[in-house]
């Protein structure tokens, strides 16, 4: 097929390494992809913060940017879910914009979405010798996805998985969230990294750059030596 990279704000700028596994997991499984450069920010901040006009702007960049017939595949629960679920909310019923908004959102897909629901594959060939254990991004629920990185985190072999308490809990993150209620947060990364150390696991995945640079924070702080891994990295182990 031929796929377009979606990279999200935080991928470009806090997990590069996520969007290269993509590319080299994508292209193992006989896929073409390509690098939109003019690809920016979704708008997400924008939309959560009640900004629906700017957010509306960077939607219009996004649907020109992505236009054409490519399937659009995104390493992020959180933006896949702005572009598939709230774009065409942003634009009024019958108009262009709400119809290349809907036109983009159906060809758009969350990774693990993509590599389990469209592609039918569970087991892309990864191998990873360790305990994994796992933190189930808010944005996934948003997008129907249930299983799917589990199942594909289960089909990685020399894995042993070992589910975390609490696994579909929020970390806390939640974008703008973290900055607006910071003890609010603290406390739930807190609670999030106690379920994630007691597996014992030498590395936790997750789906989502944001998720992951929280979980990742505090566990450092906290002198934690656990891998903290996306989804896609995982997969790209060989």
């Amino acid at each position: 097929m031929k796929l377009s990279l979606m990279i999200t704000c935080l991928g470009d700028v806090i997990r590069p390494q996520t969007g290269r596994a993509v590319v080299g997991l994508l292209r193992r499984l006989g896929h073409e992809v390509d690098f939109p450069k003019a690809q920016t920010c979704c708008g997400q901040p924008f939309y959560n913060s009640g900004f629906s006009d700017l957010a509306q702007g960077q939607a219009k960049h996004t649907i020109e940017t992505f236009a054409g017939e490519r399937t659009v595949v995104v390493p992020s629960g959180s933006c896949a879910a702005m572009v598939k679920v709230e774009y065409p909310h942003l634009f009024e019923e019958g108009t262009e914009w709400h119809r290349r908004a809907v036109e983009l959102a159906a060809r758009t897909f969350e990774l693990s979405d993509f590599l389990v629901n469209k592609l039918g594959i569970t087991d892309v060939g990864a191998k990873f010798a360790g305990t994994v254990t796992y933190h189930y991004a808010c944005h996934l629920r948003g997008l129907g996805l249930q299983t799917e990185a589990e199942r594909l985190i289960r089909g990685v072999e020399g894995v042993t998985y070992v589910p975390a308490a609490h696994e579909d809990q929020c970390c806390g993150f939640g974008g703008s969230f973290a900055v607006r209620y910071p003890q609010i947060s603290g406390a739930m990364v807190a609670d999030k990294a106690r379920c994630v150390v007691a597996t014992g696991a030498d590395a936790v995945v997750s789906t989502d750059a944001g998720c992951l640079m929280n979980i990742g924070g505090k566990l450092h702080r906290d002198g934690q030596p656990i891998r903290v891994m996306h989804l896609a990295e995982l997969l790209e182990c060989r």
